[in-house]
């Protein structure tokens, strides 16, 4: 059956892919489309060739991504100017200005002097840490190797590699745990659980983390997203990889992991939530919280103290649709819809959003997450509801709870600081 559903996978993202080539408005995307489109389809016909099922993915991500990824970005050294989505050039321009001016912002007055059919290039719409990835550009110049994008997938591959490895360290949903009971047993129960052996780490890769992988890294919209732009990517990694930290019992690392993510993009701040919530409830709150809500305030520092006002207008103004010009994130999701359709739909469909993240709340509260795939859950739902009903969103933006609720399935039922339901002992970590 796993064998069916792969080949159903990259069949049909072949056919996206040229479809992509032949009818996309957007250049970089037809030209992801011509290659990626090969790569998918000799995917599809190796599948019931190639055993291992996670080395064809990883196999596959480097057809469809990375290396559709590196032809644009030498095609563009060389002078192409469509070769890359607009977020490339705006992640570049804010590794520039952090070096020059001390923020990755423009304020709002020097965005007004950029001529209009330009201005929507001064806004930059992340947060202080998605700077880094333009900092090789500003350093050493136009090379390919200096694309954005490049350093991208960088992070991204060291990123998924690690939170893989970890995967494949967890037991299995039926594994006991050989820890000391909570509660002293009477003799003959303590003797079992003594000779029951801690479960071996996996010696093959699982289904689930197969399926992780690929949500990770070869469905079209993570692929075509990557290989054009690819801001998301690494911001997506970095939550996977907390999870999976969080679920083998590293909460500081996880700390560190989605405050890096939080420190680039706002997108990853319901995740740092649902973790904290993990956290408290686990009892690991002193070592996640520091990490996870430190680096993303220790990255507004430096906009802080040179333009505080800049960084309101970029991160704040522009995505609510008070900036000088509109954002171009407009998929038509039931937000979007809304806030278009109806007579005050913008506030409409910011109410049914602020209602919805209530309720979410709500439910985190009194019935929080105890594992890591539950954890990863929370997050997966949480972020489609909110990318569903935000009034500006993008099409590319499921990819967050698409990977996270695939990854949810590769993550141990029994991880976390409860035990399973049906360990009488009460063994913990």
């Amino acid at each position: 059956m796993t064998k069916k559903l792969d080949l159903a996978l990259y069949a049909l993202s072949a056919v996206f892919a040229l479809v992509t080539a032949l009818t996309s408005t957007l250049l970089p995307h037809r030209a992801w489309g011509a290659v990626a489109a090969w790569g998918y389809l000799t995917a599809a016909l190796l599948v019931y060739l190639v055993q291992r099922r996670d080395l064809l993915a990883w196999a596959a991500w480097g057809a469809v991504a990375l290396l559709p990824l590196v032809i644009q970005s030498v095609q563009r050294a060389g002078g192409r100017t469509d070769r890359a989505q607009e977020e490339v050039l705006v992640v570049e321009h804010m590794g520039e200005s952090l070096l020059h001016t001390g923020t990755p912002y423009l304020s709002r007055t020097e965005i007004a002097s950029i001529p209009l059919d330009e201005r929507l290039l001064g806004y930059r719409p992340y947060q202080p840490g998605m700077s880094a990835f333009g900092i090789p550009r500003a350093l050493v110049g136009d090379l390919w190797l200096t694309d954005a994008r490049i350093w991208f997938a960088i992070t991204t591959l060291v990123t998924l590699a690690a939170a893989v490895t970890l995967l494949r360290s967890l037991p299995g949903p039926s594994a006991v745990r050989s820890t000391r009971p909570l509660f002293k047993l009477p003799r003959t129960t303590a003797l079992v659980s003594q000779t029951e052996a801690p479960a071996a780490p996996r010696s093959a890769v699982s289904p689930a983390v197969v399926r992780a992988i690929q949500a990770a890294t070869v469905l079209p919209v993570t692929a075509l997203t990557l290989a054009t732009g690819g801001d998301d990517i690494p911001v997506l990694a970095l939550c996977l990889l907390a999870l999976a930290l969080a679920a083998t019992g590293r909460p500081g690392w996880s700390g560190l992991a989605v405050g890096a993510a939080a420190a680039c993009k706002l997108l990853a701040l319901p995740v740092v939530a649902v973790l904290i919530v993990y956290a408290v409830v686990t009892g690991s709150w002193r070592r996640l919280i520091p990490g996870a809500v430190g680096l993303p305030l220790l990255a507004l520092v430096p906009p802080l103290l040179v333009d505080a006002d800049a960084l309101i207008e970029n991160v704040l103004r522009f995505p609510l649709g008070h900036g000088l010009v509109t954002s171009p994130a407009q998929s038509p999701f039931p937000g979007y819809l809304i806030s278009q359709a109806l007579p005050g739909g913008r506030y409409i469909a910011a109410g049914l959003l602020i209602s919805a993240a209530a309720v979410i709340g709500l439910l985190l509260l009194r019935r929080p997450p105890r594992t890591a795939r539950s954890a990863a859950l929370f997050c997966g739902y949480g972020l489609l509801t909110a990318i569903l009903l935000m009034p500006t969103t993008r099409f590319g933006y499921l990819l967050y709870p698409a990977a996270l609720l695939l990854f949810a399935q590769a993550l141990s039922k029994d991880t976390g600081s409860s035990a399973p339901r049906n360990d009488t002992a009460l063994y913990r970590h």
